[in-house]
């Protein structure tokens, strides 16, 4: 019967180590098998274990490209020079100008661009992604370049998405039109809907110094929660406490905010302090408020939640990302080397790999780095390992006075919900998608390219064995010459 079991068990998890004659060593792939097979463990262990390898093995998928050029504007401005151009271009450019933000529906140049990402979902071969619709810039468009864009959490028909232009816009994913538009009077740096709320308010993260509100449901800008001293650049609603949020500034502050209180600020985080307010109870049962304090010594631009709720991450332009306990608003002490580089206005969050792709206990924060992407253990800051961008390389513009190599930056990440695998934005217009490339996947791909080689040996075989067949009869016929 267990050999049973470990046949399904194998036939069912493709791509996991095959069972080698003796107990595997702990830790394997082959190990959860034997462990599955023999039933000392349960299918979520082994679902977590390949889903970990597969994370492990991610690195930048080179034959997927998002081509953004719209052939059919080129053939009705009959502009063939622009055509000629981007045939002979050695990168494929997702937008004419950098992306700054870029957004995964989770269920399934002052532009936006929808791509169906499942037009490859089975292909191993290279694919180059054409947008599936596209905001073109209007008189009803965003005017200047999008700083954040995000799915609405409860429904993909409706997308969000903010500017320079001072303004909040909502969007029909079908449609590609915008079906609301709010002026907020100020730069809207990023902005936030909470995935578990009923109240529909986006918290928008402004050049103003105040966290604007805005209720979607009356169409207005509510009210605004005042506490910071300069422009706020990153806002995330908590997920599991609908009326709590957290907002990080240029003025070095990381506040947290109940909306339901007269005086909405629960306090601030303080990066001194690694004990945290404990209160009564050691979880911060009525326990003051610290109003003063600063999470890093320069502007804060990233604030994001775990998806437990039980852990902040923010991120700032000291070159720092702190990892904060919520439960009593310490400081981690999480530290992650001198790789980390900072130094743009804009929002830039990490992104954090849901927790059911890691083992038990781990957790796993990918980090938006100049010309790579750093992935690190969040708890122990142990870098796994680092992603290069293909085609820059990496000795440029390390430094903070790089300023001439922004353009090729990485400006956002996104997770693809259901998957194993993520796609990141960068200034110079393109989107380049990072998917697992396993031990089990590059033989495959040395198999394929194998393949031709036999083939076309064979039939240079044929050839030759044509040809001696064609002389060896030649040879037998009696010639005679006159």
């Amino acid at each position: 019967r267990h050999s049973l079991v470990a046949e399904v068990v194998a036939e069912d998890v493709a791509g996991l180590l095959p069972l080698s004659s003796g107990p595997p060593a702990p830790g394997t792939s082959g190990s959860y098998l034997f462990a599955r097979a023999l039933g000392s463990t349960g299918p979520e262990t082994l679902q977590r274990a390949e889903l970990s390898r597969q994370l492990q093995a991610i690195q930048a998928a080179q034959g997927i490209q998002f081509d953004g050029y719209d052939t059919r504007i080129a053939s009705n401005n009959d502009d063939q020079q622009d055509e000629d151009r981007r045939k002979t271009a050695t990168e494929v450019r997702a937008h004419q100008a950098g992306v700054n933000s870029i957004a995964i529906d989770r269920f399934e140049d002052a532009t936006i661009k929808l791509w169906d990402l499942e037009q490859y979902e089975n292909t191993r071969h290279e694919f180059t992604n054409c947008p599936a619709g596209t905001v073109k810039k209007s008189s009803s468009s965003h005017q200047y370049g999008i700083t954040h864009v995000s799915f609405y959490p409860f429904d993909s028909l409706a997308f969000l998405s903010s500017s320079y232009d001072h303004k909040l816009k909502m969007h029909a994913t079908e449609t590609m039109t915008a079906s609301a538009t709010f002026d907020l009077d100020s730069v809207v740096y990023s902005h936030s809907l909470s995935p578990i709320a009923d109240h529909l308010l986006v918290a928008c993260a402004t050049q103003h110094s105040a966290v604007r509100l805005v209720d979607l449901r009356s169409g207005a800008s509510t009210h605004s929660l005042a506490g910071h001293q300069r422009a706020v650049l990153s806002v995330a609603w908590s997920p599991h406490e609908e009326y709590i949020l957290a907002s990080g500034s240029s003025d070095g502050t990381v506040r947290l905010w109940d909306i339901r209180r007269s005086a909405n600020s629960l306090g601030v985080l303080d990066l001194d302090d690694a004990v945290g307010i404990v209160g009564e109870d050691g979880l911060g049962k009525n326990a003051r408020v610290r109003t003063h304090g600063k999470a890093h010594s320069d502007a804060v631009n990233g604030v994001v939640w775990t998806d437990d709720g039980r852990h902040l991450v923010t991120a700032g332009h000291d070159e720092r990302v702190r990892v904060w306990d919520m439960d009593t608003g310490a400081n981690a002490l999480s530290h992650f080397g001198p790789s980390i580089r900072n130094t743009h206005l804009s929002t830039l969050l990490p992104l954090l790999v849901p927790r059911h792709v890691v083992q038990a206990g781990k957790q796993v924060m990918f980090y938006p780095n100049q010309k790579e992407i750093l992935m690190f253990d969040l708890f122990e800051g142990i870098l796994f390992k680092r992603l290069r961008v293909p085609g820059i390389p990496i000795s440029h513009g390390l430094g903070k006075s790089s300023q001439s190599n922004t353009r090729s930056r990485t400006t956002s990440l996104s997770w693809r919900a259901g998957n194993v695998g993520l796609y990141s934005a960068h200034s110079d217009g393109a989107i380049r998608a990072w998917l697992p490339k396993t031990r089990e996947d590059v033989q495959a791909d040395l198999d394929e390219v194998e393949e031709p080689e036999d083939a076309e040996e064979e039939s240079r075989k044929r050839k030759r064995e044509a040809l001696d067949e064609a002389f060896r009869d030649l040879a037998r016929q009696k010639i005679t010459f006159t």
